[in-house]
């Protein structure tokens, strides 16, 4: 959300694709409400046809279940086990379709954060992958705070704890530099 609205708020065209929350549509954003991961995928990939950068920010489920009941189970009729699915990975199939777009992601991990978003950057064909080690009390989901890293195909830089609006306005200048450097092709832009 305050990617969405720090983009907006520089002036960008921004589609804001979200899961249930109670944060309040970002001002100036058009906010398209879905609630499950097929629904986040058809949305994604109607605003992604008319974008230059999309940055996927969501944590979408791996699974799903295989049959969803239109109403309560009861304990009788239940199945012994859960079939679960998997859902589609909506980031790998925008990274598929890239074309020109840059394609920022965002690696929710334990253990070696950098690692798995360098795994991530090149298996999803991305341009930037935000980083943040989800097992450090006190930031991440939930808090108001984060630490993050930036990974790219030139290396990492760390973002130390800061505010989640301030993570917004560098991942912003960074989208901001990439599509400098694609409109001069210099990579000093």
């Amino acid at each position: 959300y305050a990617i969405a609205e720090e983009c907006g708020r520089r002036g960008a065209s921004v589609t804001l694709v979200s899961g249930p929350t109670v944060l309040p549509d970002p001002f100036g954003v058009t906010t398209v409400r879905v609630e499950t991961a097929l629904e986040m995928e058809a949305a994604v990939a109607s605003a992604y046809e008319a974008c230059d950068v999309a940055v996927a920010t969501a944590a979408v489920a791996d699974f799903r279940p295989q049959t969803v009941s239109a109403g309560k189970i009861k304990k009788d009729d239940a199945a012994a086990q859960l079939v679960l699915v998997r859902n589609p990975d909506i980031l790998a199939g925008l990274g598929q379709r890239k074309g020109t777009r840059i394609l920022v992601g965002f690696a929710a991990e334990t253990g070696d954060p950098i690692g798995a978003a360098r795994a991530k950057l090149d298996a999803k064909n991305l341009d930037l992958v935000v980083a943040n080690d989800v097992s450090v009390p006190g930031q991440g989901f939930g808090a108001d705070v984060n630490a993050v890293w930036f990974v790219d195909s030139q290396g990492e830089r760390e973002i130390e704890l800061t505010s989640k609006r301030q993570i917004a306005r560098a991942v912003t200048d960074e989208v901001v530099r990439m599509l400098g450097e694609r409109h001069t092709g210099n990579r000093e832009a």
